[in-house]
């Protein structure tokens, strides 16, 4: 997980004054970006307060005084969220174990109503897929057991399978870049779920058993997870391409429901022929 202060100097460490037209008159400089102080100063907070905010001494920190950091610091909306989730949370202590995930009802609707005509995913908070319809399956399960979903101790987990399973570079042809988003989505989760026993050894299971893992998230990325292509070297259809887009569920807002849309004909007849 993720502290406010090891944000705070990430960020920082990558602003340089120059590019903030901050004058050093050419003195030499023993930090990469800015320093505390002038930070501080840009923000219109004071050095010891911003100090002990980067420490995690200070007890809070009020939303404008983190809109403030956000503008010096140039974040933009999603990075700014995730500063103001982990100033929400630098407070509390501990892990806790969160109770099993359960799908809406609607949502079990929605995925057997579109069944083969369009591949879909309940996903989890974790990235578990809490469900699919037989479309989703086949595009994304293929070789696993179809009712894996129904039971929590089998549920498949998107983000282990990516970073631990050695064919997932051969399935995800563009697998670099989706890396990238993985790693960007799972710290803006661990920033609103700081306290989730399961998001903590999930991430730490992931670190040690992957080095790309742990280069990306060392380097700090947040993304948030809506919409990228995914193309696909599928070992029964063959070569896809697909666009995925994620749909929010009002009264389950960890779920996620992710939809799959072929990008051309070749890739709407490759996923045809995964129908029985």
């Amino acid at each position: 997980m993720e502290s406010l202060g090891a944000f705070l100097k990430n960020r920082r460490d990558r602003i340089t004054p120059a590019e903030i037209g901050l004058r050093t008159y050419g003195t030499s400089r023993r930090v990469p970006g800015l320093r505390r102080e002038e930070l501080a100063q840009l923000a219109g907070v004071s050095a010891g307060y911003y100090t002990r905010l980067e420490q995690g001494l200070a007890e809070s920190a009020s939303e404008q005084v983190l809109d403030a950091l956000a503008r010096v610091l140039r974040l933009d909306e999603v990075e700014s969220a995730h500063l103001h989730n982990l100033a929400r949370q630098s407070g509390r202590s501990g892990l806790s174990e969160p109770p099993d995930e359960t799908p809406h009802d609607r949502d079990r609707a929605l995925l057997a109503a579109l069944d083969q005509a369009t591949p879909a995913v309940l996903l989890g908070r974790r990235g578990d897929i809490l469900d699919w319809n037989r479309a989703g399956h086949a595009l994304l399960g293929e070789g696993l057991a179809f009712d894996a979903p129904q039971d929590p101790d089998r549920r498949p987990s998107v983000p282990r399978a990516f970073f631990l399973d050695p064919l997932a570079t051969d399935f995800y042809r563009n697998w670099s870049e989706l890396a990238e988003i993985h790693v960007g989505y799972l710290r803006l989760t661990a920033g609103r779920y700081p306290t989730d026993a399961r998001l903590a050894a999930l991430l730490g299971e992931i670190m040690m058993g992957s080095d790309t893992f742990a280069g990306l998230w060392a380097a700090g990325e947040v993304r948030d997870c809506t919409t990228a292509a995914m193309h696909i070297q599928h070992p029964t259809a063959g070569a896809l391409s697909v666009t995925y887009q994620v749909w929010l569920q009002p009264d389950s807002p960890d779920h996620r429901l992710e939809f799959y849309t072929p990008n051309d004909p070749g890739s709407a007849d490759a996923l045809r022929t995964l129908m029985p």
